[in-house]
């Protein structure tokens, strides 16, 4: 029972400053971050690119607490899209943004983050790609779920992410198959109540198989976001019964995480896209990560103890 352990510490400022002194922390940082700016990560998509992958893009950062932050992070994501133009890989990486870092959580939020996300898919629309609309805890997803309808009106290619824990997500998913939008379905990371999630592993796994097959059976393009090879294989079937070409859904995986699966589906003919997170601010998404899998923090100790 230690995800919910670390997901509390993610937003401790003591824990911050003890994990960010570690000495093995850059190690493993580095194993899930691409990198701190936009030209450390452009090399990362151009990689991906030649080995048949796609990427979506994550500048991260969440905590912001002043209009002016969440101005910086719009600028932070439209120089991204600057510089993938510039190279011609617009159509190889899409974004993912988290509302919060767009000032959802401040006062007037709702209508901030959706000013600052507009210019943000309208630039990403320019150079041939798209933006989703990651997931954040459950007090958030109403106003997400309206900004995501709200930009679908000018750039219906706009996604969104929708967690299997939560009890609301299997409603969600059948709303949003027969819209035709695109929805990348993840089993969730952060700490949610018993009242409103799943809090067993067993029955958040039945939940996503569930949610696969409303998507597969809707109008939308599911992206399954997962590593775990029970899932894909079941996705694979999935769609199979459902009559999914290849080309009609996708698989999503993080940067730095079973990366040789990567190379194998897309290799199989999948479209494979590597959800990869750069910036400065990277201790909530490092936290989180280490949350999703025991074998993550045993990774990070180990890197603790032989460093120390």
């Amino acid at each position: 029972m230690l995800g919910p352990v670390i997901l509390a510490a993610s937003r401790s400022d003591k824990m911050r400053r003890f994990v960010s002194a570690a000495p093995g922390t850059k190690q493993v940082v580095d194993r899930f971050i691409a990198g701190e700016t936009v030209d450390q990560v452009i090399p990362i998509v151009k990689d991906a690119a030649a080995k048949g992958l796609e990427v979506t893009l994550d500048v991260v950062g969440e905590d912001i607490t002043t209009v002016e932050q969440s101005h910086a992070a719009r600028d932070a994501y439209l120089q991204l899209i600057g510089r993938l133009e510039e190279l011609g890989l617009g159509t190889r990486a899409e974004m993912s943004v988290k509302l919060s870092m767009f000032g959802q959580a401040l006062e007037g939020g709702h209508e901030l983050a959706l000013a600052n996300v507009r210019p943000v898919v309208e630039a990403a629309a320019a150079i041939g790609t798209t933006v989703t609309l990651d997931a954040e805890d459950h007090t958030t997803l109403d106003s997400m779920f309206a900004i995501h309808e709200e930009l679908r009106k000018d750039f219906p290619q706009t996604g969104c992410v929708i967690q299997a824990y939560l009890f609301r997500t299997e409603d969600d998913a059948r709303r949003l198959a027969a819209a035709g939008s695109r929805v990348r379905i993840v089993k969730g990371a952060y700490k949610e109540p018993a009242s409103v999630a799943y809090q067993d592993k067993a029955e958040i796994d039945k939940a996503f198989v569930r949610i696969i097959k409303i998507l597969m059976a809707g109008e939308g393009y599911p992206m399954i976001g997962s590593h775990d090879p029970r899932l894909i294989a079941i996705t694979q079937e999935l769609a199979r019964q459902a009559g999914r070409k290849l080309d009609e859904y996708e698989f999503q995986m993080l940067y730095g995480i079973r990366s040789e699966e990567h190379v194998r589906l897309a290799a199989e003919g999948h479209r494979m896209r590597v959800y990869t997170a750069y910036g400065t601010d990277w201790y909530g998404y490092f936290m989180r990560r280490l949350a999703e899998k025991p074998a993550n923090l045993l990774f990070f100790a180990r890197s603790i103890l032989t460093k120390g």
